[in-house]
């Protein structure tokens, strides 16, 4: 019998584009067994709506309304990427089940009790003719949780190991850490920035997006004293369950301990390449020390300079990346977006309390039928 087929929809802190994955999931499959990703698609974001979803990450003139018109722009973009997709991939909007759609993070605040995710889902189920799950933290943090991170239960559905302790690691803008137990225990949570401070640094000084394979920070030796005190940021010692993102890891952020020093461009990135490597390793230290694998995925795996340090760092673990377990880098957290608006309409629930700290599982997710 074939399988149901589901589009998962991610757009992160790194704020590069839209990652859109379309997954067949069979449900008389044996448990653990792999979805299968039938096509995936990348849409990426033009520079000047970057610059406009970071406007939004701190409060502005008129922001209610910019907010709500950037929704619909996304939900543009999203049923784009959605239709360009099913292009490739040469189906139709009636083949597909759900969308699961994550929508471009403007504000994390659990500790205030509240994410935003905007998206417009009212709009692109309009676009797509396609059923839309959306809003899939809220729910967590109503229930006294971090509403992240949600990948995972996604992890442990597909990636966990009956004899060996694994770690996955998704560097995306924010980096964050899945620990699955071989007894089936299960904890996760944001161990620092990612990529953010990087681009972010790049783009100031380089007008560049990215860098690519750390090319330039290589040109660059690690400033210790630097290195140090940003290791000292207080979130970084918090115990889990905890969750960031750019409301704490920011340029106002990184500008209080650069103070009036003038460290050359360069030093200063090769410096943000070790923060995310030693905030990486020493959260696997402190909280996942007995993990045998480790596995990368997303943007921060492909980056070679901060691969070959964690290499470095991690010389008793094995290092890989998810490509090796069966899904590759780029595509996982499109992957379990798909699996999570999969979740929600069989009213499963998705969240693990261990993880966000919820007061227990929730079916997580709002459903705009069409």
């Amino acid at each position: 019998m074939a399988g149901e087929l589901f589009i998962g929809l991610m757009s992160g802190t790194s704020l590069d584009g839209i990652d859109v994955a379309l997954v067949e999931f069979d449900h008389h499959a044996a448990a653990g067994k792999q979805p299968e990703i039938i096509s995936t698609h990348f849409l990426p974001y033009p520079s000047e709506l970057r610059s406009e979803i970071l406007s939004l990450q701190h409060p502005t003139q008129n922001e209610l309304e910019i907010t709500e018109l950037m929704g619909n722009t996304l939900a543009r973009l999203y049923a784009d990427a959605v239709n360009q997709l099913l292009h490739i991939s040469k189906k139709t909007a009636h083949d597909i089940v759900a969308i699961g759609s994550h929508g471009q993070t403007v504000r994390h605040r659990p500790e205030l009790g509240f994410t935003m995710q905007i998206g417009n889902p009212a709009l692109l189920a309009e676009l797509t003719g396609i059923t839309i799950v959306a809003d899939f933290r809220s729910r967590d943090i109503a229930a006294g949780g971090q509403g992240a991170p949600l990948v995972p239960a996604f992890h442990k559905a597909l990636f966990a190991h009956q004899y060996l302790n694994r770690a996955i690691i998704n560097i995306g803008g924010i980096a964050n850490i899945t620990h699955l137990s071989s007894s089936g225990e299960v904890f996760g949570f944001d161990s620092g920035p990612g990529n953010m401070l990087l681009d972010m640094w790049i783009k100031r000084h380089l007008n560049m997006d990215y860098d690519a394979n750390g090319a330039w920070a290589a040109t660059g030796k690690v400033i210790e004293p630097l290195l140090s005190s940003l290791l000292a940021e207080p979130y970084l010692a918090l115990p889990p369950p905890k969750s960031t993102g750019r409301d704490l890891f920011n340029e106002t952020w990184l500008s209080s301990h650069l103070s009036n020093n003038h460290y050359l461009p360069q030093d200063v990135a090769r410096t943000l390449v070790a923060l995310t490597a030693h905030s990486i390793h020493n959260a696997l230290v402190d909280h996942c020390d007995d993990v045998d694998e480790v596995y990368l995925c997303g943007g921060g795996a492909k980056n070679s300079l901060l691969t070959q340090e964690l290499k470095s760092l991690l010389v008793k673990k094995k290092l890989a990346t998810t490509d090796d377990l069966g899904i590759g880098i780029d595509w996982v957290e499109a992957v379990a977006f798909a699996w999570l608006a999969k979740q929600c309409l069989y009213r499963q629930t998705a969240n693990l309390p261990e993880v966000t700290g919820a007061k227990g599982a929730r079916i997580l997710g709002a459903i705009y039928h069409h």
